[in-house]
This record gives C-alpha cells, structure tokens and sequence, in this order.
C-alpha cells in the first residue's frame, strides 16, 4: 500500500484539494478512500466535505492495485482482415477494448486472446494499439507482435495512419466544413472526464465535414489528426454540437433517447507495417446507428462515404 504526505497551503475541501493533488485519481475515487478510513488530517480520519486549514497535514493510503488476470474468452468477432502481424476488427458497442478494474472479462482483448497470438509490449492490454470508448464502434487495428505493435504505434504518433469516422451531431453546423484545434487535458472539476478548458491539455486536432442536415441534428464526417481520450465527444461538444447519446458530454434532456454515443470509426487506410501494402477498409456502422438516423430525419446513403473520403 502507498501512502502519500501533502501540506495544505489553502482553505479548501478535502476531497478537492487531493483531486488536484493525485492526477490519475477522480474525485469520487478519492471519496471513497475517504470513506474507507485511508485519508487522515492530522492525525485523524475525516468525512469527505471536510474543510482543510492552512498548514494541515494529509496522509492518503492507496491500496496496492489488484492485479488483473487475462482469460481467452470465446467470443465471436468481426475480422475485416487478419494476416501474420496484424487483425483488424469492426468492434460492437458496449465492448471495452481491454480489461480494466470493472471490467476484467468480455472485453475485446479477452475474445483476441483465444482467437490469436498478440504482441505484449503492455502485457495488461496485449495486442491495443490504439483504443475505441466502449459504445464506439468500428475498425480497430490489433498487433500479433512487438516489432509490427512498435511500428504501428510511431505510424500513429507521425499521423500516417487515416482514421475516419461518422457521427450524428445535435444542431446545424454554421459551416460545412472546419478544423478544431483546441488542446484537450483532464477537466480539472472531474477527473474522469477530459475537458478543452484544462490547464494541463495537449495538442488535440479534429477536421470535421458535414455530410448531410437539417436544423435539428447533423450527420458529420470526421478525421482525427491527434489521439486524444474522448477528442471527438469533447470537441463536438465545445462547439455545442455533442453527439447524440454521450452521457458524459451530451445534452441532458436529449430528445432522442440513444444507448451510447453514435460515433462510428468507418474507415482506416494506412501502409502495412511489415509488407509496406497499401491497405484501406471501409465498414457501415451497425442497424442500431441507423435507427437512431431514422429518427432525426436524415437520409443516408453510400455515396455520401465516397465523397467523404475524396
């Protein structure tokens, strides 16, 4: 178990001041170690609206992290395309990519793992390259080895990877098309979720193009130049466009009730890691995306695709 010391230098909320302290915990984690009877102030425990004085000594025991055991799982999965070094997938929604504290079994890695060998670069997370939020579905790239997962991950920090995607906005862009820069870090009221507005973002650019609208919701195609966590919700949503069903930032009475976000990763293109082909592939987003279009009035058809990618 870790323990970390900190002296208050303001009057401020216990659970606050620790927040802005421990970056990688949320707020509500930090309650519960509060709760828990890890968080002492001065000596003794406390509740988690305690106000700190000036000068106050703080003492966080951190439990050890529980080691996570990956299982093969025989899952069925969607292979666009596989061959020695790489297997993409068209992932469903409400799949998480890899095991994590709550979700240690039926995640994408757990059905890889009894399908095929995967590289163990990040023995917790064998295989990810590159990740999808849980309700986001669509095309992921997977590495079978260290040599092909290294390449892979520099073509993605050189941006020579092409990464698309289709999601149903809220409103009526004023322009057709457009760039976001706007860095992207974790919000600093929430540590749970990521904020343009944050002290500590990192460089975050989405190019957005506007396939098809009406005054109420927007069919948007889009292309990420960066990788940030969450980067298309959260710069959709500081444009007040955020996409139809995100629960974190979306609207809070949405009209149009949806299970997840509607954000689909549609289309990769890149240069094989190992063989150097040139490899593209497209995937239509599953009939619940489309029964969510039907219901804002929009019209898809495949030829919007081929313009997008133009």
């Amino acid at each position: 178990m870790a323990e970390l010391k900190y002296i208050s230098d303001k009057k401020i909320r216990c659970d606050v001041f620790l927040s802005e302290k421990i970056s990688n915990l949320s707020r509500t984690s930090i309650q519960k170690l509060i709760k828990g009877k890890l968080v002492f102030v001065n000596g003794k425990n406390i509740k988690p609206n305690v106000i700190l004085e000036i000068g106050d000594e703080i003492t966080v025991s951190i439990p050890d992290k529980k080691e996570i055991t990956l299982v093969a799982e025989d899952i069925d999965l969607d292979i666009v395309y596989e061959d020695d070094y790489i297997i993409i997938i068209n992932k469903p929604r409400n799949m998480v990519v890899h095991p994590a504290a709550g979700n240690e079994e039926h995640t994408l890695v757990n059905a890889l793992l009894n399908h095929c060998k995967l590289s163990m670069i990040n023995s917790e997370r064998p295989g990810i390259v590159h990740r999808l939020d849980k309700d986001t579905t669509g095309l992921i790239i997977c590495a079978k080895d260290d040599e092909t997962h290294l390449k892979l991950v520099e073509m993605f920090a050189n941006r020579e990877i092409n990464k698309k995607y289709l999601a149903i906005c809220n409103g009526s862009f004023s322009k057709e098309n457009g760039l976001i820069d706007k860095p992207i870090g974790r919000d600093e009221k929430d540590r749970k979720k990521m904020s343009v507005k944050s002290k500590s973002g990192k460089a975050a650019i989405t190019e957005y193009n506007v396939l098809i609208s009406n005054l109420k919701y927007s069919l948007v195609d889009v292309t990420l130049h960066t990788g940030r966590t969450h980067q298309i919700r959260v710069h959709f949503s500081s444009l007040n466009h955020p996409i139809i069903g995100d629960e974190t930032y979306g609207k809070k009475n949405e009209k149009i009730k949806a299970n997840g976000q509607m954000l689909h990763s549609y289309y990769l293109e890149f240069s094989h890691p190992i063989t150097d082909e040139n490899l593209s592939f497209t995937v239509l987003p599953d009939d619940y995306f489309f029964s969510i279009l039907n219901k804002t009035g929009l019209e898809f058809n495949e030829e919007l695709l081929c313009k997008a990618k133009d």
